[in-house]
């Protein structure tokens, strides 16, 4: 991505010849409702009649900290200094001690009464439920549920045993604020006769400064929303040059606006966890989005800090990965440097300098299978780009990192940007931002991981438009998606153009995400969209922390 390239283009079909085709897949979907409007139903779990409807039912423990051994920090910054007492859960949602604990059976319609002790204290309630095949007249096959909590004063919320515990995670199950909903997305394909397990565990708060009153809940609901019959969202324009685009992008395909008000978006990628980060380089913001969560902030100063701040366009992460292990490594603009955020939050660099001389900013990267790191590095982070006194590096590269080793492997391009692998891993995509030659090249991949001699994947540089090429991405059946001149463009991996999708906004970068990889999030200048593809894409690991 150029820092100063904001201009929109127009799209020409071009039959462009390249090599290797794979023949697309089709694949039928459910889209799901957004839940963030009212409810077809809601089920009033503070009542009988409305526990009773879900054949559900209240129990209550009290809770108390226990003291444990544990490690201090050592020098890796993680617990394995020298032996220490701390407090902890004797037992938690999942474990045998926790089943086996002495619940107390409590009548829906007393879920008010003060419990625990006051002050600092701690407890469980426990919801046990099953999903009815009809609510009055609602049928409930194929629905979004949602359980939603407010208790006084902190809570978090277990479903069936799990507690997510993502880096930059806000709200959701986690504690969200004082007197605050606590929203979980249950199930989005609830099936009649499912069982889901809740756990919410209670703190009477403030902490550091605990009122005289006690732990009670405010609101309990399960709120149902029925199943779509149709796509949601707006109609997408495409520009259809081949008939085999619609094995991709099929008729009628929907575009849904997740969230706008950015000022960059870049860097998507999907985390198996349920979420979306992607980042906003002039903002120096990662944001997450959720279904059921929305907008979060998950990571600020996220590119830079430094005195001069002022100076950059764009100071922030722009690209952004999961890499084989599922910890987030983050292309950093303005500290020019690729940095990996581990699973207890420990922040590692892995590149900042090539033979001496710093790395210009870090944009885009793509992972191996076997844990190889792609990356390019064009100067766009820099205030001045090209022309700016801090720069070092006089090329702008592509590199390999591996094993701890960075090595130069392609400095052809004068803006190398998006980069992307095939399927097979045997070829590296790489589009160039340069408004004089908008190409995407793709490489041979040698065994030890270094590049062959390029050649030219397609040619965009006729097309109409001042934006050159910027994201690159790679489906599973081959396709080759480019953000170049226009729109955003699809090729089969022989190269022949197939099509052009035309959001409301210029996409600047996309990534394959939800369960079941086959939607397509854009991030387009300063909206969030998502559209539901027939082929899925790339899938990355699990966060979860350690």
């Amino acid at each position: 991505m150029n820092a100063t390239a904001f201009r929109r283009g127009t799209v020409v079909g071009l039959m462009l010849a390249c090599s290797m085709a794979l023949p697309p897949t089709h694949a039928q979907h459910a889209v799901r409702r957004a839940i963030d409007g009212r409810p077809d139903v809601t089920v009033d779990l503070r009542t009988r009649a409305g526990a009773a409807r879900v054949d559900g039912r209240w129990r209550y423990s009290d809770a108390s900290l226990e003291r444990v051994a544990f490690n201090a920090p050592g020098p890796d910054r993680k617990p394995s200094g020298p032996r220490v007492e701390t407090l902890d859960l004797p037992a938690k949602p999942g474990t045998a001690g926790f089943e086996q604990a002495a619940w107390t059976p409590i009548d829906a319609a007393s879920l008010e009464d003060r419990r625990g002790t006051g002050k600092i204290s701690f407890a469980w309630y426990r919801f046990d439920l099953r999903i009815p095949e009809h609510i009055g007249a609602f049928a409930t096959a194929g629905s979004t549920v949602a359980f939603e909590i407010v208790v006084d004063d902190y809570a978090e919320v277990w479903v069936d045993g799990r507690l997510p515990r993502t880096i930059g995670q806000t709200g959701g199950q986690l504690v969200k604020g004082w007197n605050a909903p606590n929203r979980v997305v249950l199930t989005h394909d609830a099936r009649p006769g499912q069982s889901i397990a809740i756990a919410v565990f209670a703190a009477n708060a403030p902490l550091s400064d605990p009122p005289p009153n006690f732990i009670w809940v405010r609101s309990a609901t399960l709120d149902f929303y029925a199943r779509s019959s149709s796509r949601s969202g707006e109609a997408l324009r495409v520009l259809r040059a081949d008939a085999a685009l619609d094995a991709i992008v099929p008729p009628e395909t929907r575009l849904e606006k997740l969230a706008d008000g950015f000022l960059f978006t870049e860097g998507p990628v999907w985390v198996p966890d349920g979420y979306l980060l992607f980042s906003d380089p002039n903002a120096n913001t990662i944001y997450r989005w959720a279904d059921g969560d929305g907008l979060s902030v998950f990571r600020t100063k996220s590119g830079y800090s430094g005195i001069d701040i002022g100076d950059y366009k764009q100071p922030g992460s722009n690209g952004l990965a999961i890499d084989p292990d599922g910890r987030l490594t983050i292309n950093e603009h303005g500290n020019r440097r690729v940095t990996r955020l581990e699973k207890n939050g420990v922040v590692t660099v892995l590149a900042d300098r090539f033979e001496g001389r710093r790395l210009n900013s870090p944009n885009d990267l793509v992972y191996a299978a076997d844990r190889r790191l792609y990356f390019t590095d064009p100067p766009f982070g820099l205030p001045k780009a090209f022309d700016d006194p801090r720069k070092e590096t006089p090329f702008s590269g592509v590199y390999l990192w591996s094993g701890g080793r960075l090595q130069l492997v392609a400095r052809d391009l004068t803006g190398p940007n998006g980069i992307a692998l095939s399927p097979d891993e045997k070829y590296l995509y790489v589009g160039n931002w340069d408004e004089k030659k908008k190409i995407v090249m793709r490489y041979p991949v040698q065994a030890d991981g270094a590049l062959g001699s390029g050649a030219i994947f397609c040619d965009l540089t006729a097309a109409p438009g001042e934006d050159a090429i910027d994201g690159v991405k790679v489906d599973k059946g081959g396709n080759v998606y480019v953000s170049g001149p226009g729109g955003l463009w699809i090729f089969a991996a022989t190269g022949r153009h197939l099509g052009t999708l035309q959001p409301p906004e210029h996409v600047h970068n996309f990534a394959w995400g939800d369960a079941d990889g086959m939607s397509l999030y854009l991030t387009a200048r300063s909206g969030l969209y998502r559209v539901r593809l027939a082929v899925a894409g790339p899938r990355a690991r699990s966060m979860t922390l350690q």
